[in-house]
């Protein structure tokens, strides 16, 4: 995206994106240009959808109950969709926020909630999809993330050849001996991958055991200290995407 638009609020709407088009906001996205950015008509926004990447759009009309934009002119292509599977076992509010605004900055194509013996909470789609969402705004991500209905470990692991076909699953593995991953992880190169990331406590002993059991599994350590959960969870993303990933 252009430096100058870069300082622009970016908007998350479902309207098609094209030059002369006009869109319509919503009561809240409107309230957040208008009463917190304290925009007005001729100011501009950066507009996108997730289908036709970033628009630079100008305020028309604008009050505390709506605001209408006329799209002049494409930002930035649309960005193609990740491959990346990222599954977590979910976290109490304040962390959940922070690991899915990571994974969706990180580049997760899908998130998914897995639940396992010692899951600390539950998810709220709409509140997964407004922490993604968020993310996505502030940093240029184009292509939000798939969020996966919530599952169980048992559940995963046994339709995982059904719904992955030949996707290999990444195991964040606390219990691991402290080895380098990266030849582990370089060894997957041009095959889709999954990252797991198990809940505060690790997983149980018979899910270790039944994880590591799976073909499709490839454990990796983390290194020698005992990472927090949603710490792990954005270590194993970088080494994916630095090793086999879009950082190369």
């Amino acid at each position: 995206m252009p430096r100058t638009h870069k300082s622009l609020p970016r908007v998350f709407v479902t309207a098609p994106l094209a030059g002369g088009v006009r869109v319509e906001l919503d009561r809240d996205h409107a309230n957040h240009l208008v009463n917190v950015l304290r925009l007005k008509a001729g100011d501009a926004a950066v507009l996108f959808n997730g289908r036709d990447g970033a628009w630079l759009a100008t305020i028309v009309e604008a009050d505390r109950k709506g605001a209408l934009l006329e799209v002049s002119e494409q930002a930035a292509p649309q960005t193609a969709p990740s491959g990346l599977w990222f599954g977590f076992a979910p976290l109490k509010v304040g962390r959940l926020d922070y690991l899915v605004q990571k994974a969706t900055e990180m580049g997760a194509g899908t998130i998914q909630p897995v639940i396992t013996r010692f899951t600390q909470a539950r998810t709220r789609p709409d509140k997964l999809e407004a922490y993604a969402l968020e993310a996505a705004q502030q940093c240029e991500v184009l292509t939000l993330p798939v969020l996966a209905p919530e599952t169980s470990l048992a559940a995963l692991l046994g339709g995982w050849r059904q719904t992955h076909g030949p996707r290999r699953l990444v195991l964040a593995d606390e219990a691991a001996a402290s080895a380098s991953p990266v030849e582990t992880i370089a060894g997957l190169r041009g095959l889709p991958v999954g990252v797991l990331v198990g809940p505060e406590g690790g997983f149980a002993d018979e899910e270790r055991e039944t994880l590591l059991a799976q073909d499709f599994v490839v454990p990796i350590s983390l290194g020698p200290r005992i990472l927090r959960a949603d710490t792990a969870a954005v270590a194993a993303l970088a080494l994916i995407q630095a090793i086999i990933g879009d950082w190369r």
